[in-house]
């Protein structure tokens, strides 16, 4: 009878286990969530199909603004306070590069091959490009004051690049970083996204509660579109279509209709919607509830709201798996990750994962 019992025991561990799993992984493969604390100075490798932490990685202070680099097996990363980029070798769990690049950079932006990384020191005033292979910086560029996060365009031919101070929008060759340009926005600009075809670009500036539509073609503003606070995020729909910003003070998002530049509708969704991810197959969009301790998916195309995920304290920065399977949120006062499993109108909590102090900013990774 003992025998059994465990025999069915086993059985049901392994059946948990491949429930867990996600379908799409082949054997041999891994998929792994890299996970930046803020408190420690430290990456968190949790394996998303064991669910649990695996290693810790010492990056130096104040990591953010990771990035995965499948081609090379590799994450990259910020340390903001230490002035450098450094990239972790998957495969090894280890780092294998610090690139030193200015005074408190913020974020990595990589090409669309992955041969290129692009960094703005805020503190320094600075743009670099890294050659993703070398990891040799291979061009640099002065910028005006407080650059923010610069974002390739789609077509891989321009970096944008917010300056806080000046309140602009500058514009730099993407191969050379010559400098192309600089646009008038809202105060204090920060996030950029830019349209498929690489035409408009749309930037938060939350100091002034606006999104500047800027043409890239003409480098003209076309609008500063009010909004009914400050921009926390913004996500764009795959298509181009649609621009959602979430503002928390007014508990919702702004739908932001690219075609004409305007704001369409407005949703109320939660108590301080944050950040956000979307879901291209189900068409839903994952909000993190800060204030509520929530993740909120939200079906766009019906503009239906359905049951919110409970997760950990503060939920900040999400990420979606390479197959739009599994989602991974950052709770930045629990000190873990919530694995959450997608699926439309059925979202639900697999587990809670323990990592670093304060974790901020997640990548995800399969090889």
């Amino acid at each position: 009878m003992a025998i059994a019992l465990l025999a069915l025991g086993i059985t049901g561990v392994i059946e948990v286990v491949r429930e867990r799993r996600p379908s799409f992984l082949r054997p041999g493969a891994r998929l792994l969530a890299y996970v930046a604390n803020a408190g420690d100075g430290t990456v968190s490798v949790v394996d998303l199909a064991g669910l649990a932490t695996i290693a810790t990685i010492s990056v130096g202070p104040g990591p953010s603004g990771l990035r995965s680099l499948p081609a090379r097996k590799e994450v990259w990363g910020v340390s903001t306070q230490g002035g450098y980029v450094w990239a972790i070798d998957a495969a090894s769990g280890s780092v294998a590069t610090r690139i030193p690049v200015g005074d408190a950079p913020l974020a990595v932006e990589l090409s669309a091959n992955g041969r290129r990384a692009y960094v703005t020191a805020s503190g320094a005033n600075t743009l670099v490009a890294i050659d993703t292979a070398s990891k040799q910086i291979v061009a640099r560029a002065r910028t005006g004051r407080r650059p923010w996060l610069a974002k390739l365009t789609p077509d891989g031919r321009t970096v944008l690049v917010p300056t806080r101070d000046d309140s602009s929008l500058e514009l730099f060759d993407a191969e050379t970083l010559a400098p192309l340009g600089a646009i008038a926005v809202a105060q204090h600009p920060e996030q950029v996204v830019v349209l498929p075809d690489s035409t408009v670009a749309f930037v938060s500036a939350a100091d002034a509660d606006q999104i500047s539509a800027v043409d890239l073609r003409r480098r003209a503003l076309l609008a500063n579109l009010q909004l009914g606070g400050a921009p926390a995020d913004m996500i764009l729909k795959p298509d181009g279509g649609e621009l959602y910003v979430s503002v928390p003070e007014s508990h919702g998002i702004e739908i932001i209709n690219t075609w004409t530049t305007e704001v369409a509708e407005s949703m109320l969704v939660g108590l301080a919607p944050t950040n956000g991810t979307f879901a291209a197959d189900s068409g839903e969009l994952f909000l993190s509830d800060s204030a509520a301790g929530r993740v909120l998916p939200i079906s766009m195309d019906t503009r239906h709201q359905e049951a919110p995920i409970s997760v950990g304290r503060t939920p900040a920065m999400s990420r979606l798996d390479p197959s739009g399977e599994i989602l991974v949120v950052a709770n930045r006062d629990s000190n873990d990750v919530a694995v959450v499993r997608v699926e439309a109108g059925t979202s639900n909590l697999l587990t809670m994962v323990p990592v670093g102090s304060r974790p901020s900013d997640v990548a995800v990774l399969l090889f």
